[in-house]
């Protein structure tokens, strides 16, 4: 049996003392399966779902094949969406510690192209990047591949189903025939194969099983007609009231009625899709993190990415027709050894979808309507927490414990009163506790945050 020990591969002193400080303390399933081929070389097709660990095991294989002292791009990590791309460039960056003067760059639509290019002719040695903005970079020879030693595609099943398939061949052909290339996909569908057969060489397969245990998180199926599909999801929310779910939707426009539906019924809502633009999706992505919205409706796509801590439930608004991504979603909760629960209502239809992911499970789903589902008119699900929106940010040089400083100072506010604070580069969200929000508006219009107003406001 191979060791779990990250001291078992070849990594340097540096790098396990790095790992250690930033508590890593075994490598995971899918680190010990595919980091001895990785750091040899191998091209790997790794199938895994989000949060188990393929960021770190990817991570650590490119930044032992780079050489800090030729400032070319020998590291590329494509990623479906940007918040994908942020969070796979947080996370390297944390592994680079330990290797002097890496330079990672991230290239993704929805921000300025001239900065980029700026970053670029600085020099970089990783690109983590969305293949629309990467191919822009190599259309207008702001960015050069021809030193490329490692290629990564990063939820290589979700970019296939976005349609990025021609920009992705498009990249890859601009790449060095002797690179090392690396498929990490939470499913494996015949694009994946198909994809591997033109672009990687005698690739070896890691599967980690995405199965759950029923004892973490608890299945239940609920039957309603097509008409009651809305009114089962309002009694399933007064059912279990948990405090932070994700309802998962096949389309962006199920999302939008979907978040309106609930909204009008008093329960905290808010939709992330493909058609909102990178502001929109931060303050969406912000206020469901710091917990001042309760409920995110989200299609698959827009749900690959999200770093969700802590998620009390899922629910299923329709089944997907593949069992994978059905495990794939409910995997979001009952992570870190927290129980969930995972909720799924379909129509008499639909029972076809339910008998595959029985089979699939290798176990009989239950399917259990509590008797009080009945709905209460007068029940809502509102958060606890608000979040504001400062005009100020990163490029002001506004640090959380100025914002934290200015509130729990002059404002008078109890540190409890506070929540998470997350700083952008022209502005600043802040949690408060709702009953707190008129006294940190009222002092924020009238004080000062590093000795300077501020204009302020709340987020709708």
């Amino acid at each position: 049996m191979a060791s779990d020990s990250f001291s078992s591969v070849a990594l340097s002193k540096a790098q396990i003392a790095n790992l250690e400080s930033l508590g890593y303390k075994k490598m995971t399933p899918i680190q010990a399966q595919s980091l001895p081929l990785l750091l040899k070389g191998k091209d790997v097709i790794a199938k895994a779902k989000t949060g188990s660990g393929k960021t770190a095991a990817f991570g650590l294989a490119l930044l032992n094949s780079i050489n800090p002292r030729f400032f070319g791009v020998q590291a590329l990590v494509l990623c479906p969406t940007r918040e994908l791309a942020d969070q796979v460039a947080k996370e390297i960056r944390r592994l680079a510690r330990a290797t002097a003067n890496i330079k990672l760059v991230t290239l993704c639509g929805g921000k300025p192209f001239g900065p980029q290019v700026g970053s670029l002719e600085h020099g970089a040695h990783i690109v983590v990047g969305t293949p629309g903005r990467v191919q822009d970079h190599l259309r207008k020879s702001t960015l050069n591949l021809s030193g490329l030693k490692v290629l990564v595609l990063d939820e290589a099943d979700r970019m296939l189903d976005m349609g990025f398939i021609e920009v992705m061949n498009d990249i890859i052909n601009q790449t060095p025939k002797d690179r090392q290339t690396l498929l990490f996909s939470a499913t494996y569908p015949d694009g994946i194969e198909k994809m591997s057969r033109s672009i990687q060489r005698k690739p070896v397969m890691v599967t980690v099983e995405s199965e759950h245990k029923p004892a973490i998180i608890e299945q239940l199926f609920y039957e309603a007609k097509k008409h009651q599909r809305n009114n089962t999801l309002l009694a399933l929310f007064e059912h279990y009231q948990p405090a932070t779910t994700v309802v998962f939707c096949h389309t962006k426009k199920q999302c939008d009625e979907v978040a309106d539906f609930l909204r009008d019924n008093r329960i905290d809502a808010l939709a992330i899709h493909g058609d909102l633009d990178q502001r929109e999706r931060d303050q969406v992505l912000v206020r469901f993190a710091n917990n001042s919205c309760s409920v995110l409706v989200a299609t698959d796509v827009a749900a690959r990415g999200l770093d969700i801590k802590s998620l009390h439930a899922v629910i299923n608004y329709e089944l997907p027709r593949d069992p994978e991504i059905y495990v794939h979603r409910i995997g979001r909760t009952g992570r870190a050894g927290e129980k969930g629960i995972a909720l799924s209502i379909f129509t008499p239809s639909e029972q076809v979808r339910v008998n595959a992911i029985a089979d699939y499970q290798k176990k009989p789903s239950i399917c259990d309507v509590p008797e009080s589902l009945d709905r209460d008119s007068g029940f809502s699900l509102q958060a606890n927490m608000v979040t504001i929106q400062l005009d100020a940010g990163r490029k002001s040089k506004i640090r959380p414990g100025d914002i934290l400083g200015a509130l729990t100072g002059d404002a008078g506010l109890a540190g409890s009163q506070i929540g998470k604070i997350d700083i952008f580069e022209l502005s600043s969200y802040v949690a408060i506790e709702r009953t707190a929000l008129r006294e940190a508006m009222n002092y924020l219009s009238q004080g000062k945050v590093k000795g300077r107003s501020i204009r302020v406001r709340k987020i709708r």
